[in-house]
């Protein structure tokens, strides 16, 4: 099971990975724009970012509804048709918040300069969001079908027109150039992937008529797993607003570990994602287990890589992010502690997105509410009494009760796997 598990994995992770490339195009292009452009750019993705998450959290809820069509993927066409809908709502929800951008921004205090600066942005964005959502996930139904594979093709090909993009419009039209390249990345992503799609499944997917009792028991699944995603984001903010009141050396250690943090996680993620599968379409208890277990035992050793890479190369690995010295040190002195972090995270996301499989993210979501929330309570007593070495310290403390917490809920909620086949 381990090699199907990895097998699986690997596109999943070299796509996320070029997903992070483009990003990275976008953002050193408007570095080199003009530094109000990149400020505008910043306020927009405090929202972008949590709204995007939460409509891919939404599409990846419909992987266990779909998994057991396997065999006979026609036979899934119904509940895609259904998740159309559903995905249509959430993406429609996240493109009235991208929307409101410029009205948070100057509500909170945001020199009128940069509000300016964002133009049409947050329209070309909010299309991008509705765009994104109209695939109706195909990239997580490619993947409960067993064609992790063609989810790459669809990465590359977005990836590389956003980059393009981003290289011939930016120097010309700033963040309207941006905001254009985001367009097409999504546009080309969800063509791409729904062509694979179509040639998965071997008919026209289409779009019935809404079915709200399907509908609803789709939204069991993806919207608390939304939910969970949001929570996550602004526990994380909180803490980075709380690494702010310590010093300016802390705060920009912290950005700087907070995104190799998420470079980790690539590994854990597409792991987890890729077991999804395995759980959902497990007979009894013992599969499910032994398929969540193997996915943990899979995750963490690629983690383990992933630092041990990370611990030999640190000195280059960190000037790339700054020039400056006492920041670099700071940063590498934490590196420890933020390892254990995101290796105790990536082991709490193969139990998460594990009940997810089992149809139980609303129990992923509780546990994550009731973590985040003291954590969140005390990131600036913390922050105040020891520093960026306490928030991490509470970060991790936080991911490890979190294995515990989901761990429990996925042994327990997978003990009914085969006594539901029983009784139905």
């Amino acid at each position: 099971m381990g090699g199907v598990i990895i097998r699986s994995a690997v596109p999943l992770f070299l796509s996320m990975v070029t997903s992070v490339i483009g990003t990275f195009v976008v953002t050193s292009v408007l570095g080199r724009h003009a530094t109000v452009t990149l400020a505008a750019f910043a306020v927009m993705t405090a929202v972008l970012n949590p709204a995007a998450a939460a409509v891919t959290g939404a599409l990846r809820g419909l992987g266990p509804f779909v998994a057991p069509h396997r065999d006979d993927p026609v036979r899934a066409v119904p509940v895609l048709r259904d998740a159309r809908w559903l995905t249509l709502l959430v993406g429609t929800a996240g493109a009235l918040a991208v929307l409101a951008v410029p009205l948070l921004a100057r509500a909170t205090g945001v020199p009128g300069e940069v509000v300016a600066e964002l133009g049409p942005l947050p329209w070309l964005l909010a299309l991008y969001l509705l765009v994104y959502a109209s695939g109706g996930g195909a990239t997580t139904v490619l993947v409960a079908l067993g064609h992790s594979r063609q989810v790459l093709w669809s990465s590359l090909a977005g990836t590389a027109v956003m980059a393009c993009c981003s290289l011939v419009l930016v120097p010309r039209l700033g963040l309207t150039g941006v905001g254009v390249a985001w367009l097409l990345w999504g546009t080309v992503g969800v063509v791409v992937a729904n062509v694979c799609l179509r040639r998965a499944i071997g008919v026209r997917v289409g779009q019935g008529r809404p079915r709200p009792a399907r509908i609803a028991e789709l939204a069991r699944v993806s919207v608390p797993l939304a939910a969970t995603v949001l929570i996550k984001f602004g526990g994380l903010g909180v803490i980075t607003f709380a690494a702010s009141t310590t010093s300016a050396r802390d705060a920009a250690a912290h950005a700087v570990l907070t995104t190799l943090t998420s470079l980790i996680m690539l590994a854990s993620l597409s792991v987890a994602q890729a077991s999804v599968p395995e759980v959902a379409r497990a007979a009894d208890a013992a599969g499910a287990r032994r398929a969540n277990r193997v996915a943990a035992l899979v995750a963490l050793g690629g983690t383990a890589v992933g630092a041990l890479v990370l611990l030999v190369v640190s000195d280059p690995v960190l000037a790339l992010f700054t020039d400056d010295p006492g920041v670099r040190e700071r940063a590498a002195g934490l590196l420890p502690l933020m390892l254990l972090a995101s290796a105790a995270d990536g082991a709490q996301a193969v139990q998460g997105i594990g009940l997810t499989a089992l149809k139980k993210s609303a129990a992923s979501m509780v546990y994550f509410a009731g973590g985040y929330g003291l954590m969140v309570a005390a990131a600036v007593p913390v922050a105040a009494t020891w520093g960026l070495t306490g928030l991490w310290t509470a970060l991790a403390v936080t991911n490890l009760v979190l294995v515990v917490l989901q761990g429990t809920g996925f042994h327990r909620h997978s003990a009914r796997v085969g006594r539901a086949v029983v009784e139905a």
